[in-house]
């Protein structure tokens, strides 16, 4: 049985690809490591990230092109914010039996593949807080209107940037036919801060594969791993979550970007230049943000901890 890991990533982002890299290699240096390219701008990522690291770029590209026309076909153009984010399902057609996916605005504080360990009981996981949200961002409330999922279910909601299972189990036809479901129901689906493919796969997960495991649901609970979490402590260029004292598995900036100033820049920037062979992130300084623009970020700041709270 092979395990591996897959990544999506273009030439665009290069820093936060190399920072996770770091991040991963500083604990594993074996894993395999598959870049699947975003677009057609990846070379030299592709060669970056195999000369240091030993990423391999996915074989396959005819499929991924063949998903990017059916994706095209059944939506259209203007239904998604960022489409190329379905070049992700790759992972379940690659030559990992069983495989993790992680974005690359993430960087690990451990060994991170051994958590498909948790494979041995499951067929697919994540590692996240998302439903304590509720369904906002990938779910309308007509999916419980019209009974398409119990409350139950939608308690299996889960952030698309981290989650592992098993090759195969959707097939290529699986996917197709979610997308047409979904094409069929736009209703059902929240797209209202620009998401793109997390309600569409979260859809799929819910309706295909029943033997699901969030992580955070283990024994002893689990740390939070979003940087928008203000109560993150760091020792030594790892955080702890101080409401389950325990060190985090990772630290993910979803929705966030990742510049000087943003939520635990050091420990993006630390483990960005953990190898001195590669050159300085080309980051440039954030504009000045108007009075207005702060207010309005501290709001969405203190709406954030409700939701979380």
């Amino acid at each position: 049985m092979t395990r591996g890991i897959y990544i999506i990533a273009n030439d665009k982002v290069m820093d936060h690809a190399i920072a996770l890299l770091n991040s991963i290699r500083l604990h594993d240096h074996d894993t395999p490591i598959i870049l699947i390219p975003y677009d057609d701008k990846y070379q030299n990522i592709a060669d970056t990230l195999n000369k240091y690291y030993g990423v391999q770029t996915y074989a396959d590209l005819d499929f991924i092109d063949r998903l990017a026309l059916k994706l095209h076909e059944t939506f259209g153009g203007q239904f998604f914010a960022r489409p190329n984010q379905f070049r992700k399902q790759a992972c379940w057609f690659g030559p990992f039996d069983e495989f993790l996916y992680i974005d690359t605005d993430i960087v690990v504080f451990e060994k991170i593949i051994d958590n498909l360990n948790y494979l041995a009981e499951t067929d697919f996981i994540c590692c996240d807080y998302q439903h304590l949200g509720g369904i906002k961002n990938v779910f309308s409330p007509k999916v419980l209107e019209d009974k398409v999922f119990t409350e139950t279910e939608v308690k299996d909601i889960f952030n698309g940037g981290f989650w592992g299972s098993k090759k195969n189990l959707i097939s290529e036809k699986d996917l197709y036919e979610t997308f047409a479901e979904c094409a069929a129901h736009p209703e059902y689906f929240d797209f209202s801060e620009k998401t793109s493919d997390q309600p569409i796969i979260n859809y799929m997960l819910l309706k295909r594969i029943p033997r699901r495991f969030n992580i955070v649901r283990r024994e002893g609970k689990a740390p939070g791993n979003w940087a928008g979490s203000p109560h993150f402590q760091q020792q030594d260029y790892i955080l702890f979550d101080t409401t389950v004292n325990q060190p985090l598995q990772y630290l993910h900036w979803a929705g966030i970007r990742i510049q000087p100033g943003c939520p635990y820049w050091e420990i993006w920037e630390h483990y960005r230049h953990l190898n001195p062979a590669l050159p300085p992130a080309a980051i440039p300084a954030p504009a000045k943000k108007s009075q207005w623009q702060q207010a309005l970020d501290n709001m969405k700041n203190q709406l954030r901890q409700i939701k979380i709270n």
